[in-house]
């Protein structure tokens, strides 16, 4: 599955440089020491909690949900955030802590992500009736936060995401 997780993830960023015309670049980490492993499993599962519980909430709401499918952008808020929180490189000067951006953690919400997609393409064939339909719509919408988090990682303004968005979809 690795394999296939690293050929969407590379995939998508290729995308996005072809359609931008620049190769893209993480935000460097934090110069402070890296994170242990536990510090970093820990943040991971708290995306991953937070991942599950809006969509969860959307499925029982569907307060987002519109004719052709849920906007991804606001059913999952909390996931969004955490990732702008995990990327933040300046804090405001009254702030108790300065900012200590972390792509790394954002890379692994990333496969996280990545990985459910690939489970999802794999799983839907098999489902049929109204599980089939709720899996269809979380494929698209974790799909399309596979995107919203691309753009955050790679500090996408609103000129360079509309450009990529009105882009001809993938092949």
């Amino acid at each position: 599955m690795k394999d296939r997780v690293s050929t969407l993830l590379e995939g998508r960023k290729e995308r996005l440089e072809r359609i931008l015309g620049r190769e893209l670049q993480v935000a460097s980490a934090s110069d402070e020491t890296p994170l242990t492993e536990e510090k970093r499993r820990y943040l991971l599962d708290e995306a991953e909690d937070l991942y599950w519980n809006e969509l969860e909430w959307e499925n029982i709401t569907e307060e987002e949900r519109l004719a052709d499918g849920a906007l991804t952008e606001l059913a999952f808020p909390g996931l969004l955030a955490f990732v702008r929180g995990l990327l933040l490189e300046e804090a405001m000067p009254d702030a108790l802590a300065p900012a200590r951006p972390r792509p790394e953690v954002v890379a692994d919400i990333l496969r996280f992500l990545a990985e459910r997609v690939i489970e999802l393409r794999d799983e839907i064939p098999d489902i049929p009736g109204e599980d089939g339909r709720r899996m269809e719509e979380e494929l698209s919408m974790t799909d399309r936060l596979v995107d919203l988090v691309l753009f955050e990682l790679y500090g996408l303004d609103e000129d360079e995401v509309e450009r990529i968005e009105s882009a001809p979809t993938r092949a």
